[in-house]
């Protein structure tokens, strides 16, 4: 990529999109352009249509998704599979028709069978069933892997996917209905630490910044008490443990976590280094002497550290940094989802990256973030 290059970064407004436009900013890039939602329905294909024909973009970057957490997965199962699914077919199909020079488009670590061998490598992917509450979202990132390795095959196309583990930093989603387990970590025991101070005026600033359910910074205390009792946040009579935040499953299965910083400088070094003929031969290279054909499958590229935390482990490192001094409970009956999910990152460290930020160093960057 020239520094002037039209760069088109679909969702550029959210967690991975704005990232990644920082990133490029940094490095001098001059031509990126984003549109919103309003400005643009990645739903509507003629506009999407449209959107191409007038801009012409030279590379894309396709972060845009219907993206939550195990809740929201679960409850939205048709949104997220339409959603995700049209938003991909609109802009890689359009990527091929207006010839643009190269697309990354970015997946989903939950792609992979919920009993995949530890760490999963590119090559587990549809080799087993998947995990349910999830299942829509990944089948939906799964089409746009096979479609942009599809187009590439068929059309000569410069398209390359990566798979990220889970993301956090800023810009994240921090609704606790629908956010990912590590911004619901921080806000719920944010929103803790803030009733044991008593701090009212710290909690109706953050329901100003992220109303819960209509609540906001203008309910009344009794109003907001109540909310945050539904949410899993209470507050105790008991002098020794005034406040309590209640937490899904039993805080045993095991997350890897990426800030979205480092996942920002992965996608522009392969979009500046990398090309589908480059994953093409990793691929090649990696195939058993056992294999009678060489078949192009599988060429996708994990992103991740390599490294992962159990979510007891992450809770209590969270409680840490946010200075909350009260208790932490476990609600069993609800679901964990899969036990563990750890890439295997060897493909991308050969390719010639590594991630920066450790998990701790990131959590207290974003939670001064949040606070700000």
């Amino acid at each position: 990529m020239k520094k002037d290059s039209k760069i088109y970064i679909a969702g550029h407004t959210g967690l991975v999109g704005s990232a990644i436009t920082r990133n490029l900013e940094k490095k001098g890039y001059t031509n990126i352009i984003g549109r919103t939602i309003d400005e643009l329905n990645l739903l509507d294909q003629k506009a999407v249509h449209d959107f191409f024909q007038e801009e012409k973009p030279e590379y894309i970057i396709l972060a845009a998704a219907k993206v939550g957490g195990i809740v929201a997965n679960n409850t939205y199962r048709g949104q997220f599979i339409y959603e995700n699914l049209q938003i991909q077919n609109n802009i890689v199909h359009n990527a091929y028709l207006f010839h643009v020079k190269k697309l990354l488009f970015l997946g989903s670590s939950c792609i992979y069978p919920k009993q995949a061998a530890q760490p999963m490598k590119e090559k587990y992917l549809l080799t087993d069933v998947l995990e349910y509450t999830n299942e829509p979202y990944a089948i939906a990132k799964i089409a746009g892997i096979k479609m942009c390795e599809s187009y590439n095959i068929q059309y000569g196309t410069n398209f390359i996917s990566v798979m990220p583990t889970n993301l956090y930093g800023p810009n994240d989603n921090y609704d606790l209905e629908k956010s990912h387990v590590l911004p619901a970590l921080i806000r719920k025991m944010h929103l803790g630490k803030c009733l044991i101070e008593n701090d009212w005026k710290a909690i109706k600033k953050d329901l100003d910044n992220y109303p819960i359910e209509g609540v906001n910074g203008k309910s009344t205390e009794i109003e907001i008490g109540e909310k945050l009792e539904k949410h899993g946040i209470f507050r105790h009579s008991s002098s020794e443990t005034p406040v309590t935040v209640k937490l899904w499953g039993t805080g045993a299965p095991r997350r890897e976590f990426l800030h979205s910083d480092d996942m920002a400088d992965a996608c522009v070094f392969l979009m500046e280094n990398i090309d589908f003929h480059d994953v093409v031969k990793i691929r090649q290279e990696d195939v058993t002497s056992r294999d009678s054909k060489f078949e192009i499958r599988n060429t996708h590229i994990n992103v991740g550290t390599g490294v992962d935390i159990s979510i007891k482990e992450l809770a209590v490192m969270v409680k840490k940094i946010v200075g909350f001094d009260g208790m932490i409970e476990w609600d069993t009956a609800k679901p964990d989802g899969t036990f563990q999910k750890l890439l295997n990152v060897k493909k991308l460290h050969k390719l010639g990256w590594h991630h920066n930020i450790e998990l701790e160093e990131g959590i207290q960057k974003i939670y001064t973030n949040y606070i700000q």
